[in-house]
């Protein structure tokens, strides 16, 4: 054993090496020689005149008879249209990257000036903009351009989908957002023109059936919900920090709980405007008063006229305390009553823009001893259009106190009532023409002031009295201690019903049957 392990080494060191491949030196091999090929292949076929339909449509016949089976044909049919499709796509994408480089060469301004003109576009127009080359693209991409998004359109077109994109866009920057369904252009400083949007009613839909509200799995809905408003409170609130104003304009399953939670990040908001919300006025304003002591311009429209009667007297002190700035104040449609109205517009030192159009309870009675040291004497626009039971004495007494000197700063008046004024003697007896429609001494004296005062030529009057038990008001509220004097709440008609601020009902506890209930919806996203 021993002796034949040295002859088995020695036979295993014997056995020669196999040699080692050397490179043909006359070969160089081409690691792109395929692509080689096909360019040659191509620019060959490209360099070819351009030849007539007839003649490719026998060149193919001709190629496809040449096949021994069906197989074989029908397979070359299909590698020629992908094929053919194949080459339309490369040119196609090269004619288009060959647009942007000549975009980006030929544009004049450069990215940051670029971007600087997309930031004061429309919305729309900023992403039109993006389609169209990829210079462009780039530069709409930056966060800039959506400082202000505005969402809104005619008929339902934006989800919450693309809401939290454009603001996932903005980031830190976003400064203005406005969303949801607008039936007409933005009513302007004096206008009535109401902006409460029913999706139900509506005419003008553009084929939109309200059967796509409902949303499917698996299917997008153009629909608005209660947490379009969720990616403000995302990234620890960033996005709403610096956010001055927000407009939702009929966003029907939007509800009280999501927006407060969504005013809550937006601590620095100036300009709030709401319409056709089914929120309360009352909790509402408490968001407000907690979230946004920086507000300069309110503007809420109810989504049931004359139905919100939630405003408390408290309410109204916690916001004049906790938001000075306030100049601008509308609250359209609800079920106000002149003792808080005029908590409202005696408190808030700044007011200089007023409109309560459409409130059921309001009779005038809050506009006295206004315009002076108590409260008021700010005021440029007034607007008390469409209130049901504003009396023809108040307004005859406010044109006498202007007539007098006060108001020294009101430019626009509105009292007109598609239903004439209330008489001060009987509530269904309703002036068409008041005593006080000639104006001539009055505009003599303040040449600078605009009265609107429209009334129908007749007319009847068919809503119910307001009762004096319909006035929720607790009188024991301390703002309202040794405030004014008694004459200044009470008004006594000498007809079948009467009014009276200093009512016996209690505030606090409202009728049930001025409540207001949610619509119930079929899908209720969570907000976080």
């Amino acid at each position: 054993m021993d002796s034949s392990l040295p002859l088995h080494a020695v036979s295993l060191k014997s056995k020669p090496k196999r040699p080692c491949p050397s490179p043909d030196p006359t070969r160089t091999p081409h690691p792109n020689a395929d692509s080689d090929q096909l360019d040659a292949l191509l620019e060959s076929l490209l360099e070819l005149p351009d030849p007539s339909a007839i003649s490719l449509d026998l060149s193919i016949d001709r190629i496809i008879e040449s096949r021994p089976c069906d197989f074989d044909k029908n397979d070359v049919i299909e590698r020629a249209l992908r094929l053919g499709s194949a080459l339309t796509e490369a040119a196609r994408r090269s004619a288009r990257r060959r647009a942007s480089m000549h975009n980006a060469v030929v544009w004049a301004l450069p990215s940051d000036l670029t971007i600087k003109v997309f930031s004061l576009l429309d919305t729309q127009s900023i992403c039109h903009a993006a389609a169209t080359c990829s210079l462009f693209n780039k530069c709409a991409a930056d966060p800039l351009c959506y400082s202000d998004i505005d969402l809104t359109t005619v008929v339902p077109k934006v989800n919450n989908m693309v809401v939290s994109t454009m603001i996932q866009r903005a980031g830190k920057v976003l400064r203005s957002l406005k969303l949801g369904v607008v039936p007409c252009p933005v009513a302007s400083l004096g206008s009535s023109q109401a902006l409460v949007y029913s999706m139900r009613n509506s005419s003008d839909t553009s084929g939109f059936s309200w059967n796509d509200k409902k949303s499917r799995q698996g299917k997008e809905s153009f629909i608005l919900t209660r947490s379009c408003l969720a990616p403000l409170i995302a990234d620890g609130g960033a996005p709403g920090a610096l956010l001055r104003r927000l407009h939702l304009y009929n966003i029907e399953r939007m509800d009280n709980t999501a927006f407060g939670a969504a005013l809550s990040a937006c601590p620095s908001l100036l300009d709030l405007e709401i319409v056709g919300l089914h929120v309360e006025l009352r909790q509402t304003l408490e968001s407000v008063c907690r979230s946004c002591p920086l507000i300069e311009r309110l503007f809420f429209e109810s989504s049931t006229t004359g139905r919100d009667d939630s405003l408390k007297i408290p309410t109204c002190n916690e916001l004049v305390n906790n938001c000075p700035y306030l100049s601008s104040l509308a609250l359209r449609g609800f079920k106000l009553h002149d003792i808080k109205v005029r908590v409202l517009v005696k408190g808030l030192r700044k007011l200089k823009y007023v409109d309560f159009s459409s409130s059921y309870a309001i009779t005038g009675d809050f506009l006295r001893n206004l315009g002076g040291s108590v409260g008021g004497s700010l005021l440029e626009v007034l607007i008390l259009r469409d209130c049901m039971h504003l009396r023809e004495g108040e307004v005859s007494r406010l044109l006498s106190a202007v007539l007098a000197g006060r108001f020294r700063n009101l430019r626009h008046l509105d009292v007109s009532n598609r239903d004439g004024l209330a008489s001060d003697d009987d509530w269904y007896l309703r002036r068409y023409t008041p005593s006080f429609m000639s104006f001539g001494e009055l505009l003599e004296e303040r040449t600078n002031l605009c009265v609107v005062a429209d009334f129908p030529a007749q007319g009847r009057f068919v809503e119910e009295p307001m009762l004096s038990s319909d006035v929720d008001i607790d009188m024991n509220s301390p703002s309202l201690t040794n405030s004014h004097s008694s004459d200044e709440f009470m008004f006594n008609s000498s007809g079948e019903s009467s009014y009276s601020d200093q009512s016996s009902g209690n505030e606090d506890f409202p009728s049930s049957s001025n409540q207001i209930h949610g619509e119930s919806s079929d899908e209720v996203d969570d907000l976080f």
